[in-house]
């Protein structure tokens, strides 16, 4: 299928490795310059050559840290710069802290506040101006199953990530005129650090191993397995393309049968 993906410009988030340096590698597998986000400038490095080696095409690094709006700014800027527009925007940051209720501060509230919700904004509104000068405009937003089904020991992701999903449900009715679309995609358990981070804080829970966290997280997918970071990239690369145009405001979940909910 030609999804109409060469050419084009996106600026991916969180591309240093998981989930979000795998939309990235299938972003530029299809024709697409990517520009790759997150803090390690090493690490963005080495996914850049990886990037090239593959597809040919060059990729730039473009660091920051998206706690801090500045930095969000400058990336967005030397993205431009560089590309020379911009046409799809990928927002995605690493979860907040595992924990109940009673052991979170208002510190550890307001930096998953910052990190989840406020990096999305910032990210949007920097990259607005260019996505509406491109006539084709993507915004997509990787958050988590919580957005959908509140996961036990979670409070923090379960309260926060559900904000971007008010907020792309939103601006997919106000971006609308402008021919962009805004989605939203819910990863359910993805063979990445994060997930293997969760499975430790479980394991430390329940007086287990972290194997045998892992082994009793699997039996709550019904395809009996962790998803390929690919899996899930291969859908955000249709959202992204020419094929999903009449496709805005969703909020879509990659989790292999696990969500419940109807």
């Amino acid at each position: 299928m030609e999804l109409g993906l060469q050419n084009t410009m996106a600026f991916v988030a969180g591309a240093s490795q998981g989930l979000g340096k795998a939309v990235a590698l299938g972003l530029a597998r299809e024709g697409c310059r990517v520009a790759l986000c997150a803090r390690r400038p090493d690490e963005l490095d080495r996914v850049a050559e990886e990037i090239k080696s593959e597809t040919g095409l060059t990729a730039i690094s473009v660091p920051a840290d998206l706690t801090k709006p500045d930095e969000i700014e400058r990336a967005i800027r030397a993205t431009v710069q560089q590309l020379g527009r911009l046409d799809i925007l990928v927002t995605n940051a690493g979860g907040p802290p595992a924990g109940d209720f009673t052991k979170q501060s208002d510190e550890a509230w307001h930096a998953a506040y910052e990190l989840n919700l406020m990096s999305a904004v910032r990210m949007i509104r920097a990259a607005l101006p260019h996505l509406q000068k491109s006539g084709r405009g993507r915004i997509i937003n990787l958050t988590s199953t919580s957005v959908k089904e509140p996961i036990q020991g979670l409070i923090l992701s379960n309260s926060i990530r559900a904000g971007v999903i008010g907020l792309a449900k939103t601006l997919s009715v106000e971006l609308a005129p402008y021919g962009i679309t805004v989605n939203n995609i819910a990863p359910g358990r993805f063979d990445t650090d994060r997930i293997r981070y969760l499975d430790k804080a479980r394991a430390q829970i329940q007086g287990t191993t972290e194997a045998e966290a892992k082994a009793a997280s699997i039996t709550q997918i019904p395809l009996g397995r962790y998803g390929q970071p690919e899996e899930l990239a291969n859908l955000a690369v249709f959202l992204a393309s020419d094929k999903a145009a009449y496709i805005t405001g969703t909020t879509i979940q990659v989790d292999g049968g696990m969500m419940k909910s109807i």
